[in-house]
């Protein structure tokens, strides 16, 4: 709430901005109000009150006071693309973007090689998976718009990256046959979910 003070016994003030959410005109003291900005910059609206002076029937207007209001819009930042990708490969950039000016994350799995919070874009990281099953982080960012020493937080967004261990095949045995005789069936077996084999001697 704006409480005006002075000699005046009334106030009458007057808003250039009725987008911030307050009335264009008004008299008295100024309450609580819900303050609006549809756009994604700062609005401004300057507020010009003047002081009455009311005594048998005339009105004194003295000199006018003038301040501002400025509404910080709220802070977005559009969803990252998700990510998989193998142990020991580095991570691609994760860009931030959005009318924040700044941008705050926390990582739910610090193993996975990514730091537990940061701010700002996440740099390419070496991924770190020696388990057996994929680990999945789950980083979710916070987007702040900051303007004349006011915070304002938007909407978190999450973005995952997914880090899938090194397979393993376990060593199959050597075979030695004779011509024309069938060998034994190879089946192969593993941390892997697919195998690829080549033979050096069709």
């Amino acid at each position: 709430p704006i409480t005006f003070s002075g000699t005046g016994n009334s106030y009458n003030w007057t808003n250039n901005n009725t987008a911030i959410g307050l009335g264009s005109n008004g008299s008295g003291n100024i309450p609580s109000f819900t303050a609006t900005n549809n756009t994604n910059n700062p609005i401004i609206a300057t507020i010009t009150v003047t002081p009455v002076n009311s005594q048998g029937g005339t009105n004194c207007s003295g000199i006018p006071q003038s301040f501002t209001i400025t509404v910080n819009p709220t802070a977005t930042v559009n969803d990252p693309v998700d990510q998989t990708i193998c142990n020991g490969t580095s991570s691609t950039d994760v860009i931030f973007s959005g009318n924040a000016t700044l941008y705050n994350w926390v990582n739910s799995t610090p193993s996975i090689g990514l730091a537990a919070t940061g701010t700002g874009n996440i740099p390419s990281f070496a991924a770190i998976n020696n388990g057996n099953t994929v680990i999945t982080a789950t980083i979710t960012v916070t987007p702040v718009y900051s303007n004349a020493g006011i915070n304002c937080s938007g909407a978190p967004q999450t973005v995952t990256i997914a880090v899938v261990p090194t397979p393993t095949v376990t060593d199959p045995t050597d075979q030695v046959v004779c011509n024309a005789t069938s060998t034994d069936p190879i089946t192969f077996s593993g941390t892997g979910n697919s195998y690829n084999w080549t033979n050096n001697n069709t």
